[in-house]
């Protein structure tokens, strides 16, 4: 599996899954787009926003990927953030089977993106049990509401066990890596502004400091890792912040959300 290094090329996650995203040092916000490649098909996840699309497209490129061998595109929500590009996939995919995936609730905001003559395109994930079967490798879709829109949801690749998160474990992220790894201390850690290791970056501030921004409510986002921690969840993969691979970071890492307080309108209240 791919380490840190240079992210002007896709990396490789997982088996058939790449990141795509763009890094730009002066942000504390990177947008993390993935693709899964399945033969000689593939998907994209989170696109990205419509200013990322060249150096997004470039990447799928140097996967060797086809624009035109692009099935489907999945956005867990509607921000610009991940699907401002809509309209660019479509006009330089040119596949007229391309799937746009998402909950029938994030398809009437998907559909201001790109012109109505393409809205045929939107498929809402509900029909399908909230499955897919993507050339022999199955997808799951878990609707995670609330976290932060009505309409959330994350996707779950029972082959590597990666999970897309989207804005779920997304982070700030000031000082910006792809993978991340957590110390032994940071298991029992209750002063992250104070690392015991005197760590020059500690990734958690950022990382809490997002959920309780982004996230409505305490409640929303305890019920969501209510569910993700059933999962046999090996690679945690967000839109913003760091991926995570090692299955004690996973776990803490939900335990931590489930438990989180003073998240959005329960700060004020």
């Amino acid at each position: 599996m791919e380490k840190n290094g240079n992210y002007d090329r896709p990396v490789k996650v997982a088996d058939g899954i790449f990141w795509i995203g763009v890094y730009e040092p002066e942000m504390n916000l990177h947008c993390n787009a993935y693709l899964m490649v399945e033969g000689d098909r593939a998907l994209v996840i989170d696109g990205g926003s419509r200013p990322d699309f060249a150096n997004v497209m470039m990447k799928i490129l140097q996967t060797g990927i086809k624009p035109q061998n692009i099935d489907g595109l999945i956005y867990q929500h509607y921000d610009p953030d991940l699907c401002g590009s809509i309209s660019n996939f479509i006009d330089l995919c040119e596949n007229k089977d391309l799937k746009i995936y998402s909950k029938a609730s994030n398809n009437m905001f998907l559909r201001y993106y790109f012109e109505k003559s393409h809205h045929s395109m939107l498929t809402d994930i509900g029909t399908s049990n909230y499955e897919l079967d993507f050339n022999g490798r199955r997808l799951k879709f878990i609707k995670t509401p609330y976290t932060h829109s009505a309409g959330s949801f994350v996707t779950f690749d029972e082959r590597t066990g990666t999970l897309f998160t989207s804005d779920l474990f997304g982070s700030f992220s000031k000082k910006w890596r792809l993978f991340e790894d957590l110390n032994d201390e940071c298991m029992t850690c209750k002063n992250y502004e104070n690392c015991p290791n005197h760590l020059e970056y500690c990734p958690l501030p950022d990382f809490i400091s997002f959920h309780r921004h982004v996230m409505p409510c305490n409640k929303s986002l305890s019920y969501s890792m209510g569910l993700l921690e059933k999962l046999p969840v090996n690679i945690i993969a967000p839109q913003h912040g760091s991926a995570y691979r090692k299955k004690r970071d996973i776990a803490h890492l939900i335990a931590l959300l489930k438990d989180l307080k003073e998240v959005g309108m329960d700060a004020i209240a």
